[in-house]
This record gives C-alpha cells, sequence and structure tokens, in this order.
C-alpha cells in the first residue's frame, strides 16, 4: 500500500482527492497538510466538508518536521498548492526521492520562458522540469509510469485536448475555436467578490490572454483561440469547439479517429448526442459529442468534465494509478 501526502488539503481539488484516495484500497493518506499560517489547521476535514464525515484526518501545518516526516513515510505528494508555492515545494520532495504528482501549473511548460510571461515567476528549479510529464492520463501514461514528476493538467485543457488530439492527423492550418464554461469552483475555496455566487453571471474572460491557451496550444502542437467563460453553477465545464477538417475528410475518418477511446472507461464518445454538464458531475469521466459537415469540412465538438473531478483530483488520482501500477 502506497502513502500518500496532499498538501493544500483543505481547498477544494485537496479535499476532493483526499477522499478519493481514501476511497482506494491500494493507497493510504500519509497526511494532510496546510500552510503554517493557514486558518485551517488542526481543524478535520470533515468540519471544513461534513460531506466527508467518514473522514477522521486532521489537517496540519507544513512545518519543517512535517516535511521531514513526509520524506521518511511517503511515497509520494501530491500538491493541491498556489503555482509559486508548488514551484519550491515541487522541486523539494523530488530531490528526496518522493514521486511528485502537482495539480499546479508550475511544471506544465517544458520552456522556461512562459513562466515570467503567464504565471509571473522565473522557474527556478530546470533541473527538476527537465524530468517532468505532462499528466494527460488517456495519451501519457507510458511517460507518467517512468518519471517522478508529474504536471497534472488544468481543467481547461483537458476538457480541449481530450476532444482535439484525437484528430490532430486532420486538422489544417486554421486555429480550433475553443469556447469553454466552468463552474465556480475552478476560482478556488478563498473569497473573492467577482467569484461569489450571487455576483456571477455568464460572462467570459481572459479573452485572448487566459494562460491556459499556450498549455493547449503548446500539447497539441497548433495554436488555438480559447475563451474561458465563467457560469453560474458550482462545478463542471463544458468546452464547445469548433475545427476545420483537411479537405476531403470523411465523417468515417473522424469516428475512426476517435475510436482511440473504445477501450476507455472514462472517456465516451458520441456522434450527434452532446453532453451536459450535469451528465459528469461527481464523477471522473469525460463525455465528448461531435457532429461533422462534409461539405464545409468543419466539425463541432462538445466535451463535458467535472472541474474538480477529472480537471485536476480524479486525473490526479489516475496519474497516481498509472505511476504506481495499480
Amino acid at each position: 500500500m502506497k502513502k500518500i501526502a496532499i498538501i493544500g488539503a483543505s481547498g477544494y481539488t485537496g479535499a476532493q482527492l483526499t477522499a478519493l484516495l481514501v476511497a482506494d484500497p491500494a493507497f493510504a493518506i500519509q497526511g494532510l497538510y496546510v500552510s503554517e499560517g493557514s486558518a485551517d489547521k488542526g481543524k478535520a476535514l470533515a468540519d471544513l466538508y461534513p460531506v466527508y464525515s467518514h473522514i477522521s484526518l486532521t489537517l496540519s501545518p507544513l512545518s519543517d518536521d512535517a516535511k521531514a516526516a513526509i520524506v521518511a513515510e511517503a511515497d509520494a505528494v501530491a500538491l493541491a498548492t498556489e503555482h509559486s508555492v508548488s514551484l519550491e515545494l515541487a522541486a523539494y520532495f523530488y530531490q528526496q526521492g518522493l514521486a511528485v504528482f502537482d495539480l499546479s501549473g508550475a511544471f506544465r511548460f517544458a520552456d522556461t520562458a512562459q513562466y515570467p510571461k503567464w504565471y509571473g515567476f522565473e522557474h527556478s528549479h530546470p533541473e527538476v522540469l527537465a524530468q517532468a510529464v505532462y499528466g494527460l492520463a488517456e495519451w501519457n501514461a507510458e511517460a507518467i509510469a517512468s518519471t517522478r514528476m508529474i504536471a497534472v493538467p488544468g481543467c481547461y485543457p483537458t476538457a480541449s485536448l481530450t476532444a482535439l488530439k484525437p484528430l490532430k492527423a486532420l486538422l489544417t492550418e486554421s486555429r480550433p475555436v475553443i469556447n469553454a464554461v466552468s463552474g465556480v469552483t475552478g476560482a478556488g475555496r478563498k473569497a473573492q467578490l467577482h467569484t461569489s455566487f450571487c455576483e456571477v453571471s455568464l460572462t467570459p474572460y481572459g479573452v485572448l490572454g487566459h494562460r491556459h491557451q499556450p498549455e493547449i496550444a503548446t500539447q497539441l502542437g497548433q495554436e488555438v483561440i480559447f475563451t474561458p467563460h465563467l457560469g453560474n453553477f458550482k462545478r463542471g465545464i463544458l468546452a464547445t469547439i469548433t475545427v476545420q477538417l483537411k479537405s476531403g475528410t470523411s465523417r468515417a475518418e473522424v469516428a475512426q479517429a476517435y475510436s482511440v477511446y473504445d477501450q476507455s472507461s472514462i472517456v465516451t464518445v458520441k456522434e450527434g448526442q452532446f453532453p451536459k454538464v450535469d451528465d459528469v458531475v461527481h464523477t471522473p469521466n469525460c463525455h465528448l459529442g461531435w457532429k461533422f459537415d462534409e461539405d464545409s469540412g468543419y466539425l463541432v465538438v462538445a466535451s463535458a468534465i467535472d472541474n474538480l473531478m477529472k480537471g485536476a483530483a480524479s486525473q490526479a488520482h489516475q496519474c497516481i494509478k498509472i505511476h504506481f501500477g495499480v
């Protein structure tokens, strides 16, 4: 049984990952941690989230002694922390010999020049970054199994790339257009006026400048136009993508491209039947629906995931299972 330490366990994603690992007999929780200055230190997870009343674990401050205990006792650490915090913690635990599953953006780009532009810091650990693998579970399983530094993808990129990567050989140079809507839990647990449920009305944000655009483009190998939207619902993402395919592409070729998911227990693909968020919330699943117009060469594909599950915690859980051969 592998022991996992979870840092940032008081947030939505950290708590969700805790619940998934507690329910998996292959794993045990070494400990749940928050920053030493957190108001949640010393509290029971169930006090913050009564839905997890079956989990009798307490949030401990991440002191130097706690770090030493993690290194001595854990097989891996999962980081559900802010990007600049993950940058240092991931490098530290990796260098101590642990497997690291980082849910922030601190190790998603191989190119260090991307970090000042999109995350506001210089990447201070290029030697660890060089070992990082992008944890898109359905596409990078072999690499996830063979490295100890896994960068779990962002929620919007997971929805978008799951839909687009099967089509790579059919794409033209025209940029795929991605319009995606996320529930407010994507903004995290911290109270902010603009993400207060009473203040939220469906609206685009980060237009032509969101950090997930280059993440999608890098992993797809092609530039995209990505527009995120904030929706007035708690959890889930629906990405609707319009893409031009190569001249002469047939409907049968599109169906064949998506057959890559035929054996997947998580990704469901249906032609002409489009998903809705309620189909996937509280599940690790991705539902894809597509329709192709052979006359114009345009395809529309919609991708639905739960942003806290397949977009974060359950994909981290997938990566952990892949890495440890479970």
